[in-house]
């Protein structure tokens, strides 16, 4: 009950047509329905009720592009313009309140404003990654069955073009559902040719577009769905409902994030990963920040200090983004120089997500910012934190390697395989009581069996992870691996983490990651892969046997720790996970396909050729 009053009191934040008296109907677990009578719009909370309440001339938006150069703002007044026209253009083309809308873009001011004009009109948005291939994108389709393709022309990359256009005909071409229209947002780095009688060109469309009104929509109709990474032949696309996801990211934003009304937030990620959903586009906006939309990269945009540019350029608070982003900082620039060259007064904390963060990377990020730096955990399907330190309550003490405790509304468990609570301290499966609050999601698109059979089933009464780890004798939450990358190494289980943070902590490495390979005797065996800082020329083999001393030293020889390897970069998805998986497969020559989010396809191959001459000098 204590938990209905939580939500209950954070429902009343926010804008409603009709008030929900329901705060929570859990009649048919686990399958529950927050505010399941109130009506409401994500847009009007998003824009028009700060335009109402005096926030019009406030900057909503600050779009910076290193890569092509361009820098533009949108006042609240104007986004709410532009969202409002582009909704008229979706109208006109049939677009009503539970159509599908797919949206393929890169990262421009066009992107969130083509999701905020359907959320206005009731519609649903399904934003796919720009630059997936096109049988992904065909996939994607095919499940969300979407009136409506918004995309552009093309996405900029620092060393190339991706042309989208020639990619989303082919996916249409194979796809069994055929879209009514394609709007197209041209860009002058590639213009593309459009298809007469399908596609129309976003910019001629929007001229003479009438304003259209926003739809009230139940709260449990839903906002978006958003297919998780690597799906392929059987899409798992998460449901997000309205009424929930906009009661808890706004309730998030000051009492995780603690930034106010007119601060500016940066989430330094991708609209169609699940950070850019929540804390690029709705997050902030329902806070009545400024958001940050930055086409570029941690580096090489122009160098390590691209993100201490922005900080200082825009007057940042609150950086939010990947582990993976710091450590490609800090391997180009381990002694933090180019922090030098810029103001950050106005940065006052840092959070990390999206993969676990081990403590060297984030002890380098506190002492070279000199602010908080939080680690905090939260997933795809569920939409915000599960754990952070919650820097709007309290601060409690940071502990490197922990994203501390969960934050209000959830509550975690560490189950072992027979669903028995395990020991203080002791690894097992994290999972999250039920029910889960509101803004996580509600089902899987078009797949409510799965739902139950792939997040509920395993552990009744408990939404499944599929991340491992243990709760320390402080309440503290740790998540040392997926599930699948605890490895059991002659009856030891060992977290592939726990490696990882005794070869992080080594001065000459810049990132690292461990996986499980198979072994006859022992089941599996620990294998690292490193990559070294920039600058270091001390030869690989004496730092591959210095990182194997330390295992050996500060987790003993039960890890059997004897392997490792030197590569020049490791294999990451496009939002920076390193595909662990797909290396244990290479490593034990077992069949495996080409991910569909990875950043860069040849670097598998890197990685198969350096396997490959470990095992002939073993």
């Amino acid at each position: 009950m204590k938990n209905q009053e939580l939500w209950a009191t954070a429902g009343k934040d926010i804008f409603w047509y009709q008030l929900p008296t329901t705060i929570l109907d859990d009649s048919n677990p686990p399958f529950m329905r927050w505010y399941a009578d109130g009506v409401t719009n994500a847009c009007y909370n998003a824009l028009d009720i700060h335009v109402r309440d005096g926030r019009a001339e406030q900057l909503a938006v600050i779009y910076d592009s290193p890569i092509t150069g361009s820098k533009s703002t949108l006042t609240y007044a104007e986004l709410l313009d532009r969202v409002c026209r582009f909704a008229g253009v979706l109208a006109a083309e049939g677009v009503q309140k539970g159509d599908r809308v797919l949206i393929y873009m890169p990262m421009v001011p066009e992107a969130l404003i083509a999701m905020l004009a359907c959320a206005r009109l009731g519609a649903v948005h399904s934003v796919v990654f720009g630059g997936f291939a096109s049988n992904e994108l065909a996939v994607r389709i095919d499940d969300a069955t979407p009136k409506i393709v918004v995309s552009a022309s093309c996405g900029v990359e620092p060393t190339r073009i991706v042309p989208y256009k020639p990619l989303l005909d082919h996916a249409i071409e194979i796809a069994t559902h055929k879209p009514e229209r394609c709007i197209i947002l041209q860009r002058s780095q590639k213009v593309a040719d459009l298809l007469p009688g399908r596609d129309l060109d976003w910019a001629q469309a929007i001229q003479n577009a009438d304003a259209a009104d926003c739809v009230p929509v139940a709260a449990n109709d839903p906002l978006y769905i958003l297919y998780t990474s690597g799906t392929t032949g059987q899409p798992k696309g998460v449901v997000r409902d309205t009424g929930g996801s906009i009661v808890a990211l706004k309730w998030s934003m000051s009492r995780i994030y603690d930034v106010q009304p007119g601060d500016v937030y940066w989430a330094a990620s991708d609209v169609g990963w699940v950070v850019g959903h929540s804390y690029i586009v709705y997050g902030p906006l329902f806070n009545g920040c400024t958001t940050v939309i930055y086409e570029g990269k941690p580096v090489g945009t122009p160098d390590p200090g691209a993100f201490w540019r922005v900080i200082s350029e825009y007057d940042v608070k609150v950086l939010f983004t990947a582990p993976t982003a710091f450590r490609a900082i800090k391997k180009e620039d381990p002694h933090g120089k180019y922090i030098e060259n810029y103001d950050l007064s106005g940065l006052k904390s840092l959070f990390l997500a999206g993969e676990r963060c081990d403590p060297d990377t984030l002890n380098w990020a506190s002492n070279k910012l000199g602010v908080p730096v939080i680690d905090h955990w939260w997933q795809t399907e569920t939409g915000w934190p599960i754990c952070s330190n919650c820097l709007g309550i309290e601060l409690l003490p940071i502990v490197p390697g922990s994203p501390a405790r969960p934050v209000p509304g959830y509550k975690v468990d560490v189950l072992d395989t027979a669903g028995k609570p395990v020991a203080t301290g002791e690894i097992g499966a994290l999972v999250l009581k039920s029910p889960l609050p509101p803004g996580t999601f509600t089902t899987l698109w078009n797949a409510d069996d799965r739902f139950v059979s792939a997040y509920f089933s395993n552990y009744p009464g408990y939404y499944e992870t599929g991340d491992a780890g243990y709760i320390d004798e402080n309440g503290y939450v740790f998540v040392m691996a997926r599930t699948d990358d605890v490895i059991n190494v002659a009856g030891h289980r060992l977290s592939t983490g726990a490696i990882e943070e005794v070869l992080a902590a080594h001065a000459d490495v810049a990132e690292c990651a461990v996986i499980g390979v198979a072994d006859e005797m022992k089941g599996q065996l620990p294998l690292g892969l490193l990559v070294l800082n920039a600058g270091v020329d001390r030869a690989s083999q004496t730092i591959e046997e210095e990182v194997i001393q330390k295992v050996r030293n500060e987790i003993g020889p039960v890890a059997a720790f004897r392997k490792c390897i030197v590569v020049d970069r490791l294999p990451k998805t496009r939002s920076g996970k390193i595909l662990r998986g797909t290396m244990r497969c290479i490593a034990d020559g077992e069949s495996w396909q080409m991910p569909a989010t990875i950043d860069e396809p040849a670097i598998l191959d890197e990685i198969s050729q350096a396997l490959a001459k470990l095992h002939d000098s073993a």
